[in-house]
């Protein structure tokens, strides 16, 4: 598969298929800008009308073409397309770009006639149907008829983009050369009918004028090969920063556990893309500041950041916004404070405090360029912005010959904020290789993804051992909504301890049963039917075990009357007390599976402190995750033992998550939903409780 990609991405020979003379036709456009931007191999129109179009020999079919293309774009309708298929399959054509849309995209008979692009495609490979295509800005091949091309030159540079839509690509392009980003590789994956994104970022973490991999994404459809790819681009220390589409939960229809209504769909994204090493930009303008500042290829070990500014207000702008992020904004050292008052005797410039400010010094290139070398030098920062103010209009040079003159020295990042609008100022230093933003936000996001890909560099993925099912479960037994004791069952064969309960039947007259549970005690309906029994009045707690009786038989008219449910049987538990409830859930959905913990009780979905996890196929969660997942919640105080609090017995809870994960894993899709909540985490030493749980299977 590689050996077609870079055939795609490095054609020799390209052949277009329903080429047009018309040059402002789509049709026409993929050859008119081979042309402008300087392609280097040969290209082989197709078009039974014309002879000659822009200068070059027509062919009337693609049996006439004088050899196998590299490459072949096609853009005929939907049936003439998947002639064109068979015919370049059967020459022996690597791969094909269809243009040409009517497939996936509109429905189940375009999906049907998709299914018959790949048939006859055979081992030649598609990009599309429905894409605009691919630009290789590195080696001027533009392979599209994106309007974006247009453009007389881009400047190259180590991003490269792949998105699941053609529109964003063109967007995407137009705006990096405004801003002075150089892009690599862009590709329009589509409906991915066959190459798709995982495949690109195969090919990307290869690709030596790839150093940041952008990707626009609407949905994943190949999970497993997304994950994979993301963790060798990870190995490879090339950062992956992703704008996901379709952040509305609206349509997402609540699932029977606490579990399923909080894991929506785009949480299962978060939940994937932090565990794979990815960077997520959550506006669409972080889409490109990100990897703008990725790319420059310096790392951000701390969060000590210098500010040198020639505007005041500015610079309280940035400091304020890196404050918000957690960054610090320490004043300079003695020695450094020292070097930098030498620059301007006297007291025009506020040299040794931070924000540097130089407004009243007046913006000279030999105090710019001492300012830049002593906070590039000094021990105290970790990072250094510079904002360009108002001059930057009439001297867009100034801070770029600064810092032309001094960035070489350290390998600190050095981000420019412009703080009027002055995109040639902007666009020279981002050349320089320092990426600067027209907004004061912008940097603060960008020095947070510049640290977090630095950490990610030290980052191991741990895979937990093989799930294997204890002995004695048999799972064809299970079926429908487990009741609470039998799902407690289930969690106690997988080594997770419960409390103590016993079942007690309506018509038994026997309440001596429960008297070794305690004076007090916890009732509960027991019915597969109802899952949340408190919403219904199905739980009592602290009950006197003398007014078991007597709470039964009010609590099964009422438990009827809100319901409809007649309750044949109760459960009556030990109280816990002196622990803290947790929860511990699973969630499925077409990325996968998820393990989900957080704040239990019935205030789980009030507070929605949780975090989620995916889980390996067939593998539990190696102990280390379960212990991240925990320390991720704002709740993680509480059981680190918070304002003097006792600790919780958080080992005994990693081994619950642990083992959990593995009856998940065991049960494999069988199993559609299950919680335990709450599960009790009593002070160290002292284990947990599992006190209340779900299990839905098949």
């Amino acid at each position: 598969m590689i050996d077609a990609i870079e055939k795609l991405m490095k054609p020799q020979t390209i052949a277009v298929i329903g080429a047009s003379t018309d040059p402002k036709k789509t049709a026409g456009r993929p050859i008119a800008y081979l042309q402008k931007h300087h392609f280097k191999g040969t290209i082989y129109p197709v078009n039974p009308r014309v002879e000659e179009i822009s200068g070059l020999k027509c062919y009337p079919d693609i049996g006439s073409l004088p050899q196998t293309p590299d490459v072949a774009i096609i853009m005929v309708g939907t049936e003439k397309a998947l002639s064109a298929v068979k015919e370049l399959a059967a020459l022996g054509t690597p791969v094909a770009i269809v243009l040409t849309s009517g497939f996936a995209e509109h429905g189940a008979e375009g999906l049907r006639k998709q299914e018959e692009l790949i048939a006859a495609a055979g081992n030649m490979r598609i990009l599309g149907p429905n894409t605009i295509g691919m630009v290789n800005i590195t080696d001027d091949i533009p392979l599209s008829p994106s309007s974006a091309l247009e453009m007389d030159e881009f400047p190259k540079g180590s991003v490269s983009v792949i998105s699941q839509s053609g529109g964003i690509l063109g967007s995407l392009l137009s705006r990096a050369t405004a801003s002075g980003i150089g892009l690599s590789k862009l590709v329009s994956t589509s409906n991915e009918a066959d190459l798709g994104l995982a495949d690109f970022v195969n090919y990307l973490v290869n690709d030596s004028s790839t150093r940041v991999i952008l990707l626009y994404i609407e949905s994943i459809r190949h999970p497993e090969k997304f994950r994979a790819a993301a963790l060798k681009a990870k190995a490879a220390g090339k950062p992956i920063v992703v704008y996901k589409v379709g952040k509305s939960e609206a349509g997402i229809k609540a699932a029977v556990s606490h579990t399923g209504a909080l894991a929506g769909t785009d949480k299962m994204y978060d939940a994937l893309f932090k565990q794979v090493g990815i960077i997520r930009a959550n506006k669409f303008s972080d889409f490109l500041d990100i990897p703008a500042a990725l790319a420059s290829g310096r790392d951000l070990q701390g969060k000590r950041v210098a500010i040198l500014t020639s505007t005041g207000g500015a610079g309280t702008l940035v400091a304020d916004s890196l404050g918000e992020w957690g960054f610090d904004t320490p004043a300079p050292d003695e020695a450094t404070a020292a070097r930098l008052r030498a620059l301007q005797p006297g007291d025009q410039a506020v040299l040794d405090r931070n924000p540097i400010d130089v407004t009243l010094a007046g913006l000279q290139p030999d105090l710019l360029r001492g300012a830049i070398s002593a906070l590039l030098d000094s021990p105290t920062y970790d990072a250094l912005i510079l904002i360009l103010g108002s001059s930057s209009l009439s001297m867009p040079d100034l801070m770029a010959g600064a810092v032309r003159d001094c960035i070489q020295t350290s390998n600190k990042p050095v981000i420019a904020y412009v703080s009027p609008h002055a995109p040639i100022a902007g666009a020279l230093m981002t050349k320089l290789g320092v990426p600067a933003f027209s907004q004061p936000e912008s940097c603060s996001v960008a020095l947070s993804s510049m640290l977090h890909a630095s950490k990610l560099k030290n980052h191991l993925i741990l895979e937990g051992s093989i799930a294997d099912m204890p002995i004695g479960i048999d799972v064809d037994s299970l079926h429908g909504s487990l009741n609470e004791h039998q799902a407690k069952n289930l969690f106690c064969s997988f080594a997770i301890p419960s409390v103590k309960e016993v079942v007690f039947k309506v018509e038994s007259s026997n309440v001596d049963i429960a008297r070794e549970l305690g004076s007090r005690v916890v009732l509960k309906i027991l019915s597969g039917q109802i899952l949340h029994k408190t919403e219904v009045g199905g739980v009592a707690i602290n009950v006197p075990a003398g007014e078991i009786a007597s709470k039964i038989h009010y609590m099964a008219q009422e438990v009827q009357s809100k319901s409809g449910v007649v309750i044949e049987e109760f459960l009556i538990q030990e109280m816990a007390s002196g622990g803290i409830e947790m929860m511990v859930g699973m969630h499925r959905d077409p990325l996968g599976t998820a393990i989900l913990v957080g704040m239990g009780g019935v205030t789980a979905e009030l507070f929605k402190d949780t975090h989620m996890r995916l889980i390996t196929p067939g593998k539990a969660f190696h102990e280390q995750e379960a212990l991240d997942m925990l320390k991720q919640l704002k709740t993680w105080p509480l059981l680190d033992g918070y304002r003097g609090r006792p600790k919780c017995d958080v080992d005994a809870l990693v081994k619950a998550i642990v083992q959990f994960s593995k009856l998940v894993a065991c049960l494999e899709d069988r199993l559609l939903e299950c919680e335990i909540n709450p599960i009790f985490v009593f002070p160290e030493g002292h284990g947990v409780k599992a006190a209340d749980g779900i299990a839905v299977f098949k």
